[in-house]
């Protein structure tokens, strides 16, 4: 390979020497007697390897070391010394430098030790660009769908992952809002560092804040050790707040700090933590309608809503069903270590027929439950559906009902509870999933009496 190369050293004659050995192999050389301007040089326009002298004036070849990793952590270093300092060299070998040279130099030698510099350095590149290439299939592969609506998703995520920016994913519950948070860590520049999730509704209101914030030893009882939170576990990385709608209105303010101005103290201390990370939210609630119920905050939904992307329900991308069945298939029946590969023409149209409020989720349940009683090679029917409480969809009109004029709002709320309870038989996930509500709202509701006035 022809690359660019930083020679380094306070002896003229030797820089020239070297540039001569290897212009002639072709290489594109830049020699300096001062470490700065290579340094500068390499900071503002790359380099492929750099040789530098170990022992010269003001900063020395393992300060040089040390500063091109910094800047430029692909380059390779070779150090030139004196016999009397290969020890030193030794020395910056343990410090990232791929090999030294000693003095007076060899011609061929230099040419050897140059040449397999530089083919580690290629040999770097292209397994991240391998790594990346890879990464991105296997991140794209599981956002399944052909469907119009998700190619539209796929694009708009390939346009603003590498975006440091906030995301607000919006979809139903089951739409796969959590695969896309981790698409978009996947495909960001700040993949390799660490990618947290918390899910604002599966944890109580009391716990959350010292889950996000972390606590100092006896903030309070039962705090015995202190405890980093979400937000500096997150630190470099991605944090993901998944049903971000369902956090009380002084967790929120409080969250609005952090976004705004990058700062928190853990409970019981009274230090400001600096931190620098992304973040994902997720919900299904609509948030404009919690802001006109001051259930959200404004300020906070534009913090989080800085680009919205929004996952279209199962049942308006019918013919993904196919494709993402026997992906589901496939992937299950290897982990419970099943011979079922295929699913029969007539189960496939009871899939494509089927309602999916439980969207993506339900379906995997589906797929799974199937997996787990069959008895032949291939799947026939999915007796979980034929069962279900939840009729698949049909031209009938559904249960209608009767709501009188003048009905306070909260009663109406109630009473359209109670009765889509009752028509899942009390499966509060079910009714939780038509609803488009999470199941800690459905419980905080569901015990209030449902009537209507008379």
């Amino acid at each position: 390979m022809k690359a660019d190369i930083l020679i380094i050293d306070d002896e003229e004659h030797l820089r020239v020497a070297v540039e001569k050995i290897l212009n002639k192999q072709g290489h594109r050389v830049s020699t300096f007697a001062s470490p700065a301007e290579a340094l500068e040089k390499l900071a503002g326009e790359g380099a492929d390897l750099l040789i530098t002298d170990l022992m010269m004036p003001g900063l020395n070849g393992i300060d040089v070391l040390k500063r091109a990793k910094e800047v430029r952590p692909t380059v390779e270093v070779i150090v030139l010394t004196a016999h009397a300092t290969v020890d030193k060299a030794v020395e910056a070998m343990r410090l990232g430098a791929y090999d030294f040279i000693e003095k007076p130099l060899d011609r061929a030698g230099l040419l050897k030790t140059v040449g397999k510099a530089l083919e580690r350095q290629q040999l770097g590149v292209e397994n991240r660009r391998l790594r990346e290439q890879l990464g991105q299939l296997r991140t794209e592969e599981s956002l399944v769908g052909n469907s119009p609506e998700m190619l539209a998703v796929k694009s708009l995520i390939r346009q603003i992952a590498a975006a440091d920016v906030s995301i607000l994913i919006q979809g139903e519950t089951g739409t796969g809002k959590e695969v896309v948070a981790d698409v978009f860590h996947a495909l960001s520049l700040r993949r390799d560092k660490p990618m947290v999730k918390i899910s604002c509704a599966a944890i109580p209101e009391t716990l959350l804040e010292s889950e996000l914030f972390g606590y100092e030893r006896g903030a309070f009882t039962g705090a015995a050790n202190a405890k980093a939170g979400k937000f500096e576990l997150a630190q470099g990385g991605t944090l993901f707040l998944d049903e971000v709608a369902e956090m009380s209105p002084p967790l929120q303010a409080k969250l609005l700090r952090v976004v705004q101005d990058g700062c928190f103290q853990r409970l019981g201390s009274t230090r400001e933590l600096k931190i620098d990370f992304r973040l994902l939210s997720a919900t299904h609630v609509d948030l404009p309608k919690a802001i006109e119920e001051k259930k959200f905050r404004t300020d906070l939904y534009y913090r989080l809503n800085v680009v919205t992307i929004t996952l279209p329900a199962l049942r308006d991308r019918r013919s993904d069903i196919p494709l993402l069945a026997d992906c589901l298939l496939r992937k299950h029946a290897v982990r419970m270590q099943k011979h079922i590969r295929a699913i029969a023409p007539a189960a496939m149209e009871q899939l494509i027929a089927h309602a999916w409020p439980g969207n993506v989720r339900e379906l995997e349940n589906v797929i799974q439950s199937a997996l787990a009683t069959a008895t032949e090679d291939t799947i026939s029917s999915f007796s979980l559906l034929a069962s279900n409480s939840n009729p698949p969809c049909t031209t009938s009109a559904p249960r209608a009902l009767t709501i009188p004029i003048g009905t306070p709002l909260a009663v109406v709320e109630d009473y359209f509870i109670c009765e889509t309870l009752k028509e899942f038989g009390g499966d509060k996930q079910k009714a939780a999933q038509v609803l488009g509500v999470s199941e800690r709202t459905l419980y905080r509701q569901a015990h209030r009496p449902g009537q209507l006035p008379a």
